[in-house]
């Protein structure tokens, strides 16, 4: 029976991430370091190549098993000392003698993880390079589709749904170059003993960190406690809260533009299959934008446990260590999901043009005011008594349940500067988009690299 309880087990995240951080993952990660390490030794005659190159072939997962090293730590109740120990239960000679020479087993265990986080934000840049050009798509084929603008939730004035789309992929590209600035105080480890100071690693300790992380291809953790500074995992865990809070923004959107009454756009929906709702047949729920909303939630309560792990005793107590098994695996997991699942969901979006005139159309040419307001300012009118005029014709056309256009052609104050015709044309959506067109363009030609 499969007794599976976090859902990343069996509902959420690729494979190829999830693997990252599955046990043998993890146990290999810490071998390779403890190799790394042997063969530093080695490079600078604290142990001969010989004993370096037995403990580097059998540090490896077909040697060493999780079992073994699982039986292990219910002895010692240590999780490093259980891995040392495997290694050493398979290595011949002198070699098992050197296995974690000089080392703390967070020298280990942090070097593991920025291995860890390197594959893993490597997988993610793929994923918000796909769904910025994604959008850059999307933002090229609709950049003349003109849409209702929204704020507070109500009508402004007319935009296209391809600058809506620029604009998204403007903020997915500012994430990936976050990722870039950060990966180089991300992806470092430390090899320094038990307080930073090397001792038990000699007088070539500073060497011996620099082989291993040159090595590992890593940056060095150059002033360490026992642990790598944890403001480190904090910028991780903000960016990664970033991202989360894009995707739900992204997701936001298109539920709400997916409502019944808006209808503009919507998630695909496999029609002979699919089922909407247990009870009512005709729903058709964007159920990919609900579950990042919900997962991009998630993500971003890990910043807090990451922020209260930067609080250690001395040189370091373990407070960090259980919450830190949680909220790094998760968070880096659950970002590239919910950043794949938004692909997904802009690679079938449904766009629906004209519902988008409809909703327009029934706005009755509220959203036009501004546009009045302008042609009225440009034939002499002040802006203060054209924005006033323009106040009161729109709560007038509320009030009287009617259109804007049947009030302001009634309006000496506006007829005076604007004939039937000119009101007719300041009064057509499509001919109030400022400069979106030029900006898609301009946006799709810079992030089209």
């Amino acid at each position: 029976m499969d007794n599976s309880v976090c859902p990343l087990d069996f509902r959420y995240g690729r494979k190829e991430v999830k693997d990252i951080f599955g046990e043998e993952s993890k146990l290999q990660y810490l071998l390779d370091v403890e190799a790394a390490l042997a063969r530093a030794h080695a490079a600078v005659g604290n142990i001969s190549q010989k004993d370096a190159k037995e403990i580097t072939k059998k540090a490896n997962i077909s040697y060493v098993k999780v079992d073994r090293v699982r039986e292990i730590e219910k002895d010692t109740r240590h999780d490093i000392m259980a891995v040392t120990r495997a290694l050493s239960e398979v290595c011949t000679g002198n070699a098992r003698k050197y296995i974690h020479l000089g080392a703390t087993s967070y020298d280990i265990v942090d070097t593991a993880n920025a291995l860890q986080f390197a594959q893993t934000l490597t997988l993610l840049k793929i994923q918000l390079k796909q769904l910025r050009n994604t959008l850059l798509k999307l933002a090229k084929k609709h950049k003349n589709t003109v849409m209702p603008g929204r704020t507070h939730g109500q009508f402004s004035i007319p935009t296209t749904f391809g600058l809506k789309m620029a604009v998204y992929a403007l903020e997915v590209d500012r994430h990936m170059e976050r990722l870039h600035e950060a990966s180089s105080r991300i992806l470092v480890g430390k090899m320094s003993g038990a307080v930073g100071t090397g001792a038990a690693l000699g007088k070539q300790a500073l060497k011996i960190q620099q082989l291993v992380m040159q090595e590992l291809q890593l940056g060095v953790e150059e002033g360490a406690t026992q642990i790598v500074g944890r403001d480190r995992y904090i910028e991780l865990l903000c960016i990664l809260a970033n991202i989360a809070a894009s995707m739900e923004k992204f997701a936001t959107e298109i539920r709400n533009l997916q409502r019944s009454e808006i209808g503009e756009t919507a998630e695909a929906f496999e029609t002979e299959k699919q089922v909407g709702s247990s009870t009512m047949p005709h729903k058709q729920n964007p159920i990919l934008c609900e579950q990042v909303s919900g997962l991009a939630r998630v993500v971003r309560t890990m910043v807090i446990p990451g922020f209260e792990n930067a609080i250690q005793w001395h040189e370091r107590d373990l407070c960090n260590s259980s919450a830190e098994r949680f909220i790094l695996p998760h968070a880096l997991i659950l970002t590239d999901w919910i950043t794949y699942q938004m692909n997904r969901v802009f690679t079938n979006l449904k766009v629906y043009p004209e519902r988008m005139q409809e909703n327009l159309k029934q706005s009755r040419g509220l959203p036009m005011a501004e546009s009045i307001m302008i042609k009225l300012v440009e034939k002499g009118m002040g802006r203060g008594d054209a924005h006033e005029l323009m106040r009161t014709s729109a709560m007038e056309a509320l009030a009287h349940n009617t259109d804007l256009y049947t009030i302001l052609k009634k309006k000496q104050q506006v007829t005076q500067y604007l004939s039937e015709m000119e009101i007719k044309e300041a009064l057509k959506p499509e001919n109030y988009l400022g400069v979106a067109p030029q900006t898609v363009d301009y946006i799709v030609k810079k992030l089209s690299h």
